[in-house]
């Protein structure tokens, strides 16, 4: 299947889960497009663009932050292979939510969550599948900032609000913020981790759908 075909089937997907540990070995370095003039900058503020996207009811009695890195090969298995049943068995039914959170570990990978960060809010986790499903072919790219404005486009932003995007150093500092955040407060030190509320159950690496359907059962009241 072609890279344009791939694109526009995965667009009209959620996300999809896949699960290991470790940190990725793609460590490229991604040239940064030009500043452009604040009359093209998002509309969005900064704040918009770092919040919370919440995949399922807000109010799930169970929330797993997920800790990932765009360009981590198991990652892109867990949200490929694991988080489809994980969707449909708990967050589609209302007892779990997933927030995802990035954890860049290299400038390809920060490049890539700010691209979806950037991306109209309902257009997040349908671009995460698509970007975690093409991994191999952006992320290895001669160009990777030129590939990803590729899925960008296709996600229906402009060629301004990419250059834009790219060229957000609040956005990017917020970005890698958070993993900070991710490393102090839960000791995040390798993607995936996924913390289920707030620390009571923490679960690293490759794992299977039935180690998280275990781990959600004992959190749901």
């Amino acid at each position: 299947m072609g890279i344009v075909a791939l694109i526009a089937v995965g667009m009209t997907l959620i996300i999809g889960l896949a699960v290991a540990g470790s940190r990725p070995s793609n460590g490229q370095t991604l040239p940064v497009q030009p500043p452009v003039q604040m009359a093209q900058a998002p509309a969005a503020s900064t704040a918009d663009l770092l919040a919370d996207r919440v995949l399922g009811n807000p109010n799930a009695p169970v929330t797993i932050l997920d800790y990932s890195s765009m360009t981590c090969p198991h990652c892109a298995a867990f949200h490929t292979e694991t988080l489809p049943k994980i969707k449909e068995a708990y967050i589609d039914t209302g007892k779990a939510k997933l927030i995802f959170r990035d954890f860049p570990f290299d400038q390809a990978a920060l490049r890539a969550s700010m691209l979806a960060r950037c991306a109209p809010a309902e257009r997040y986790y349908p671009l995460l599948d698509v970007l975690f499903k093409s991994q191999g072919q952006w992320s290895r790219a001669a160009d990777p900032v030129k590939a990803l404005a590729q899925y960008g486009k296709l996600a229906g932003m402009s060629e301004q609000v990419i250059n834009a995007c790219m060229a957000n150093q609040a956005l990017a500092d917020g970005i890698l913020q958070s993993r900070l955040v991710g490393q102090d407060k839960y000791k995040v030190e390798a993607t995936p981790t996924f913390v289920l509320n707030e620390g009571a159950a923490t679960i690293s690496g490759a794992q299977s759908f039935e180690t998280f359907a275990a781990a959600i059962d004992k959190l749901v009241k």
